[in-house]
């Protein structure tokens, strides 16, 4: 009789083993997920909306200038920089500009003609150049910047924003799925308790659908 009675237990505590197994690994890797993040969450939330609205937020520009004439002998290593080129100027030219203008040139491409080097320097936020005159040595430089709001939108699409920015925001994507995914897998496993589960989640993927269908053309 005892063992008769103890049978149907054992393929409900097993279940509820298995379920046990699975919310306490989706939690964890839930909040783990939502740690790494967070803060990145919020930043592409708010730059969402203010690129949204790019055309209503106000942006005036700063624009500052510098200028400083290359020596003597840097001058003469550029008769020997080709012509018409792209690559990036000789290291000492690269040196002397981050000492005399503060502007990091080392390895940029430059679109090098016979009277002038001109360097790009894109950055978040902003835009600049640099420009050498390959007879006088007389460098220029312009920086333009829009402001924080513009920094951060150039951020969110990741516009001149180098090799680090661009593989944190690829770990940041795969953190964000699985924040997703496990958070799924927590709403199927507590869904028979919270009737308005998939009533809710049905919802939030039937409103984008429908605005996509019908008024994006």
């Amino acid at each position: 009789m005892t063992d008769t009675a103890a049978n149907p237990v054992k393929p409900k505590a097993a279940l509820n083993a298995k379920r046990s197994f699975w919310l306490k690994q989706l939690h964890q890797w839930h909040w783990i997920s939502a740690a790494i993040s967070l803060v990145g969450l919020f930043l592409f939330a708010v730059t969402g909306i203010t690129l949204n609205h790019a055309a209503s937020i106000p942006a005036t520009p700063v624009v500052s200038e510098q200028t400083a004439t290359l020596p003597a002998p840097l001058v003469e290593r550029l008769e020997a920089f080709p012509e018409e080129t792209t690559d990036p100027v000789p290291d000492a030219v690269a040196r002397w500009a981050s000492d005399a203008l503060k502007v990091s040139i080392a390895g940029r491409p430059t679109e090098t003609a016979p009277d002038e080097v001109y360097v790009a320097l894109a950055e978040p936020g902003g835009d600049g150049w640099l420009t050498i005159d390959r007879a006088t040595g007389e460098a220029v430089h312009e920086r333009t910047t829009r402001g924080w709001v513009a920094y951060l939108n150039d951020l969110h699409k990741g516009r001149n924003t180098g090799a680090v920015w661009f593989w944190f925001i690829d770990v940041f994507a795969v953190a964000c799925i699985v924040f997703a995914v496990t958070g799924f897998g927590l709403t199927w496993l507590h869904a028979r308790q919270r009737p308005s589960t998939w009533p809710l989640l049905g919802l939030g993927l039937l409103i984008p659908v429908v605005i996509a269908l019908i008024f994006i053309h």
